[in-house]
Order: structure tokens, then sequence, then C-alpha cells
């Protein structure tokens, strides 16, 4: 079994964790299933962090505790295990209980909050980390003494599964700072594309009108994109990820693909421009994230959009 391993070490008169790969005797082993492969590992020592402690709502987007310190993120690929999301995420969260971990949210897909809190929350840039919409399951825990925060995420990309971990403990202070909030909730007028895109994270780009069934963009320019263009040019550091969407006509398959040819029009768009194709990227949902109702010409024409989403993290 392959392990995300913590070694307790008093410091300063606290439990508080680091991630290690041996295995003391005072040690929580969380196993993951045989063949599970570490994606990638990057910690900041004085970082921060949004920690999801409920479901996405339209009044409030998501609730957050705020971490501030030593931030851990971690991801692992399993291939072939054959496994269902929920079998990775149970016995882990069995043992963060058993080491007397508080769970402070357990989640999956849709009781989650679907797309919105997928693209609300933070999830490292694949393909070191993939997430299924309708398929994924997402848990918040602190230490009894609060001095240490994570959150664990499982998901799918065809037959693979991936883990991911971000955890809040730095050594050396009296527990981890945390003050309750909520994320925004995202607007239905996507007003100016640039300034919406700092406030919120995600606009949809109201310009980019498609056909049922189309995909293309057409030949004239397309303002909401020249501005994520110069954006993303201006700020070289800064990632977005275009997301299409579909209205309910056909199978849901079918429906996937045509969002995500769409999302991948507009990243060729800017890329066209000058954009490196590092700072974007395009995924599509279907018709699972609707804005309105199917059952009406405008609502379906509504549903039929492209959307971008600020996946930087810094």
């Amino acid at each position: 079994m392959t392990s995300i391993t913590r070694r307790r070490a008093e410091l300063r008169g606290l439990w508080l964790f680091g991630c290690v790969f041996a295995a003391p005797v005072m040690a929580l082993d969380m196993a993951l299933p045989t063949g599970a492969r570490e994606t990638v590992s990057r910690t900041s020592p004085a970082g921060s962090y949004d920690l999801p402690i409920g479901s996405w709502t339209e009044a409030a987007g998501i609730p957050v505790a705020n971490l501030e310190g030593e931030v851990r993120r971690k991801a692992w690929r399993i291939s072939g295990a054959g496994l269902t999301t929920g079998q990775v995420l149970r016995p882990l969260r069995e043992q963060l209980v058993s080491d007397g971990f508080d769970i402070i949210f357990d989640c999956s897909a849709q009781s989650c909050g679907g797309f919105d809190f997928r693209f609300g929350t933070e999830v490292l840039r694949a393909p070191n980390m993939y997430v299924d919409l309708s398929d994924y399951r997402f848990l918040s825990a602190k230490s009894a003494d609060a001095s240490q925060a994570l959150s664990l995420l499982v998901s799918r990309d065809g037959d693979a599964l991936f883990v991911q971990l971000i955890e809040v403990g730095p050594p050396g202070r009296t527990g981890v700072s945390v003050s309750q909030a909520a994320s925004a909730p995202i607007p239905e007028d996507a007003g100016d594309v640039v300034a919406q895109l700092e406030r919120t994270g995600h606009v949809v780009l109201a310009d980019l009108d498609f056909a049922s069934g189309a995909v293309s963009l057409g030949d004239g320019p397309v303002q909401s994109l020249d501005a994520v263009v110069a954006y993303l040019t201006a700020n070289p550091t800064r990632q977005i990820t275009f997301v299409g969407h579909t209205d309910a006509t056909g199978s849901l398959e079918a429906n996937v693909a045509l969002s995500r040819r769409r999302a991948q029009a507009a990243q060729a768009y800017v890329v066209a421009r000058g954009v490196p194709a590092s700072q974007v990227a395009a995924d599509g949902v279907g018709f699972l994230s609707p804005r309105a109702t199917n059952l009406t010409a405008p609502g379906r024409e509504a549903n039929r959009r492209v959307e971008a989403v600020l996946i930087s993290v810094q």
C-alpha cells in the first residue's frame, strides 16, 4: 500500500503534524490503494488556503475557513484499481477519525454543489489532478487542538482515480488562524470580464453566442476573449480554464463533448493571439450546470455558454 504518513511531533507544547514517509510509533498512516503514484507535491512555508466547510449555495457561494500558515499540496494517481471514489475516500476518512480528527464537512458531487463547488474551490492543475463533475467526493477535517486542518478530494478521469490532499499545519504557532467567511456568489451579469475574474474568479463570456449544436466563434473579434488575452498577457502567472456548457437537447455524453469543443474554441482563440498554452485550459460539463430552465427557448439559449474560471492560487 502507498501511504500518506504523518509523524506526530511535540513542538512548543502542541501536537503538530508534518508529511513524511517514515512510520514511527505515533503515526497516522493513511493508506492509498496499491499502485498509487504521487503526481505533485508542493509546500508554501507561509501560505493561505480557503478550506470549504459547507456546500455551495446560490445565495452564499461556498462557506470557507480562511487558513494561514504552512500549506502542503499533494496529489496521487491510482491506475486501474477498479474502485469507486467512495471506496477510496472511506478508509481515509476512517483513519482520520480514528486518529482524533474532527470531520468538518463531507459531501459527494451533487451534495457539494456540483460544478459550482468544483470551480469555487482549489484544485491542482491537470494532469496532476482531474475532477469528474458527476463523480467526486470531498471532505474537510481539523485536528482536535486546531493546529492542523486539511481537505481531501477524490475523483476520476476514465479508469484512473485521483486523490488531492491540501493541509495547513504550521510549526511554531499556537494554532491555525481561522475566521469564518463565505465566497462571493456568482452574479448573473458578467459585467467587466477582468474585474469579475479578479473579484469572483468566475465569469460568463456573454458575447460568445452558440446556436444549438454549434461550436464556431465566427470570424470577427470577440470582446470578452480579447479582454482575457490582455489580462493573461499582463499577468503571466495567472491561469484560467474555459468551461463549456450546453442546453439539455441530446445525450449527456454528446453534450459533454460538444461543451468541451466550445471551450476549446475559446482556448484556441486566445492562444492564437499569443497567450502561452500553459496559461489556459479547456473543459466541458454538458448540461450539468444550467443557468436557466431548459423548458423554454430563451432558457436553452442562456445555457449554451462558455465561462472563464480563474484557477491561479497566487
